[in-house]
């Protein structure tokens, strides 16, 4: 019998001490969670005063822009053309592409949107043009344009040579 009130009692114990542990690592994370919200609000804080000025900014006119803000906001604008681009990149390497209606990703081959249900333009493959060929052309007709003066120049001379 004493031989199971010790197991009992070691139960009891590293039942207990697993609960402390347990309830330690649950509110250790709790608090870590509350301060990752935190930090999260404060740099929501941050975007929206950086917004905010943005748009003062643009509502009150080039007048009041400082040559500094206008280079920060024209790199601001040349780096958002530049993630488009890369993740137009990114859309054609994975074969995908992007809902005209929701912006959601989606296969290339969808006719309808599986998030907003969609119906998506199909798209228009452009043929290259040719551009050598035309440049080909527009020498000859270059050439040959110089080719009639020089002619037309010569017999010009001759007249008047005859003259």
């Amino acid at each position: 019998m004493e031989f199971f009130e010790k197991i009992g009692k070691k139960a009891s114990e590293t039942y207990k001490s697993a609960a402390e542990k347990t309830s330690k690592v649950a509110s250790e994370t709790k608090l870590k969670m509350k301060i990752g919200d935190c930090n999260s609000q404060i740099k929501d804080l941050y975007k929206e005063i950086g917004k905010k000025v943005y748009e003062k900014i643009e509502v009150n006119g080039k007048s009041e822009k400082t040559e500094f803000i206008e280079e920060q906001l024209s790199k601001i604008e040349e780096l958002k053309e530049e993630i488009k681009v890369y993740q137009n990149q990114i859309l054609e390497l994975s074969d995908m592409k992007l809902c005209a209606n929701c912006n959601t990703k989606m296969d290339k081959s969808a006719k309808y949107c599986p998030s907003c249900g969609a119906e998506q333009p199909e798209e228009v493959v452009h043929e290259a043009e040719v551009v050598e060929d035309n440049k080909k052309n527009n020498n000859e007709q270059t050439n040959s344009e110089e080719h009639k003066e020089e002619i037309n120049s010569e017999i010009n001379n001759e007249e008047n040579n005859n003259q």
